[in-house]
């Protein structure tokens, strides 16, 4: 029953998120947003490292590899995996990767963009909760569901970053909160499938949070940190990072 709670609560983060569409104005306040983006950022940041990248290490170490080769390996893949799906997947903006032309609407490409990555997050749950279930003393129930936690709070944000712009091209707020969720839907999928090969996959647990970790890395570097900074007022965004990256380090320190 906590497995199963544990891995919902990401999706909820993104709920609750979307609910915001029926709270506020047509627009997102742009004070709002800088903080919500970094703080998203400094959640993601640490849980990358005490959730994901710490464990990693140990758990390699316990199966006798050298400890920092599954780090580097997996986070590497990581990027990689992440990268490849910017080069196929056009950007938000209005440039597009070359030779490709895009036919969806911007809000429809934020929604995707985002759903696609929310599945290594989702499998990064999954990942973490094969660990409890395969006994290993790398990771406990605590520190999978404060991996959980973390990635539910760094997901509210994005349920309202998908749902308030929606909302504000003249999509109604309903169907608003409904592509702001669905956005998220796709995290308890990737845990459970994931879970569903937690025999074929354990062995390759260390390779397999790294690489989590490296997708999450790249969205912070490549979306999260370059959208709080733009513009004005991008000191908002700094404190919200600060702000995202020691609750989320505090609870992952106090539930590991």
């Amino acid at each position: 029953m906590k497995i199963a709670i544990g891995i919902l609560i990401p999706f909820l983060g993104t709920t609750i998120g979307a609910l915001m569409v029926f709270c506020m104005k047509n627009t997102l306040n742009k004070r709002v947003e800088k903080l919500l983006l970094g703080f998203a950022s400094g959640v993601m940041i640490a849980a990358s490292i005490w959730s994901l990248l710490i464990p990693s290490i140990e758990m390699a170490d316990e199966q006798g590899m050298i400890s920092w080769i599954p780090a580097v390996v997996g986070f590497i893949l990581g990027i990689l995996f992440l990268l490849l799906i910017d080069m196929i997947v056009p950007h938000l903006e209005n440039d597009t990767p070359k030779g490709i032309k895009v036919g969806f609407k911007k809000t429809t490409m934020l929604v995707l963009a985002v759903t696609l990555h929310n599945i290594p997050e989702g499998m990064a749950v999954g990942v973490a909760f094969a660990g409890v279930i395969s006994g290993n003393a790398g990771i406990t129930m605590a520190s999978a569901l404060a991996l959980s936690i973390g990635i539910a709070i760094q997901n509210f944000p994005e349920g309202a970053i998908i749902s308030m712009p929606l909302k504000s091209e003249g999509m109604g707020k309903i169907k608003s909160f409904i592509y702001g969720t669905l956005s998220g839907i796709v995290e308890p999928i990737a845990a459970f499938i994931t879970l569903l090969l937690t025999s074929i996959i354990v062995p390759m647990l260390p390779y397999l949070l790294a690489f989590a970790a490296g997708a999450m890395i790249y969205v912070v570097v490549d979306e999260l940190i370059p959208e709080s900074q733009k513009g004005e007022l991008s000191n908002l965004g700094t404190i919200g990072v600060t702000i995202g990256f020691l609750i989320m380090m505090v609870l992952d320190v106090v539930l590991g």
